[in-house]
């Protein structure tokens, strides 16, 4: 994305964490905050109380001004911006994006070929449009939750929030698609993106099951994936993660722990989805005769999938991690950050992390230069 500038109204996780991707693939992203901030800086940890850790990994390599957009200095700076710029992406409420002046037609009239990017909770065309939406409000609308109900016994949220960051991704795919369009036909558009519907489809793609067909010809769930005894399995010592599914594992585990399973009613994958909560509790049962590392090196050699259970902290000294150079390491002016780095490969045109994080307005008055204005009064 180098030569492409981007600017982004964003705000929390979703849409920054979107344009981040984007600065680390080499767009010119310039963050367009409020005089008080985006309020995420304020939500984690970080060495001053605008640069949480939260924040910090979000808009790594951006360029930050801040501007009054009630104030008519403001909206003129902005609208300048837009006419250098190939992205636009927001995240307000489509009622407050217009009463600003910053709806898609009067962008459009700007920069007639921008790609118009909307991050919403609720798509503009259904009864939950003004609705606001956190990830956990979502995560119990989307489904998630209530699957969690279904393995766990009772209603829970993830540890991670996933909604943000899977509509974030979905961002920015449906941008680079946009992209993909102008670069093909020279046309710009308007792209929207609901966290709502962006999780309703991703909980869908295996717990739709039966449900697609007409009649149905099952309830709206993946059975293995909600069964109550799907977990980690407790071995002497700890735990360990398993997975003894497809033909080939679960034929090799037998012949080596277990030659009393070869029988013909758990001889095949479908025959064992059909039982897989019976299946589950033998496995549970066997998994405890051996500790944690004795299994580990047991199911290595038999190349069935298996790993230890980890903690973040852990993640962050992963071995396989710093051999594949993931971690990349940034000057600051306040000190140097390690960062969970790209985690896609290319080999003709390799990304990386773009830089540090702005802190506010660090770049006003280059991007005025930029723009050609000396008067920077009343902006932010």
């Amino acid at each position: 994305m180098a030569g492409m500038r981007v600017i982004d109204l964003t705000a929390m996780v979703m849409g920054p964490y979107a344009t981040q991707i984007m600065a680390d693939m080499g767009a010119d992203v310039i963050k367009v905050e409020p005089p008080a901030g985006d309020a995420t800086r304020l939500i984690s940890v970080g060495p001053d109380a605008e640069l949480g850790g939260v924040f910090v990994n979000c808009n790594r390599g951006k360029r930050s001004i801040a501007l009054d957009l009630a104030s008519e200095e403001g909206k003129a700076v902005l609208r300048k911006l837009i006419a250098t710029a190939d992205v636009f992406i927001h995240s307000m409420r489509a009622k407050a994006i217009a009463r600003l002046g910053f709806d898609y037609e009067s962008v459009k009239a700007i920069r007639p070929d921008i790609v118009y990017t909307n991050c919403y909770g609720y798509g503009r065309r259904g009864p939950y449009a003004d609705k606001p939406a956190y990830d956990d409000t979502i995560q119990a609308e989307c489904g998630l939750v209530g699957v969690q109900a279904l393995l766990n016994g009772e209603p829970g949220f993830v540890g991670t929030i996933m909604a943000d960051k899977i509509a974030g991704m979905t961002a920015l795919y449906a941008t680079s698609m946009a992209l993909l369009h102008r670069a093909r036909t020279g046309e710009g558009q308007e792209v929207e993106i609901g966290m709502f519907e962006t999780m309703a489809a991703f909980m869908l793609v295996e717990h739709a099951n039966g449900t697609i067909f007409d009649p149905p010809l099952g309830e709206a769930h993946y059975p293995r994936a909600v069964s109550r005894n799907r977990r980690p399995y407790k071995t002497k010592d700890g735990y360990i993660a398993a997975l003894v599914y497809n033909d080939k594992h679960w034929n090799a585990f037998v012949g080596a722990v277990r030659p009393d399973w070869a029988t013909p009613e758990m001889a095949t994958l479908g025959q064992r989805a059909k039982q897989i909560d019976h299946i589950y509790t033998k496995l549970g049962e066997t998994f405890l005769e051996r500790t944690t590392a004795e299994w580990l090196e047991l199911l290595e050699s038999l190349h069935v999938p298996a790993a230890p259970i980890r903690t973040t902290d852990e993640l962050l000294h992963d071995p396989h991690l710093e051999a594949t150079g993931f971690f990349e390491e940034v000057d600051s002016s306040y000190g140097k950050l390690r960062f969970p780095g790209v985690p896609t490969w290319f080999s003709q045109s390799p990304a990386a992390v773009a830089g540090p994080t702005p802190r506010l307005g660090e770049h006003g008055a280059e991007i005025l230069d930029e723009l050609g204005i000396s008067d920077t009064s009343d902006v932010a």
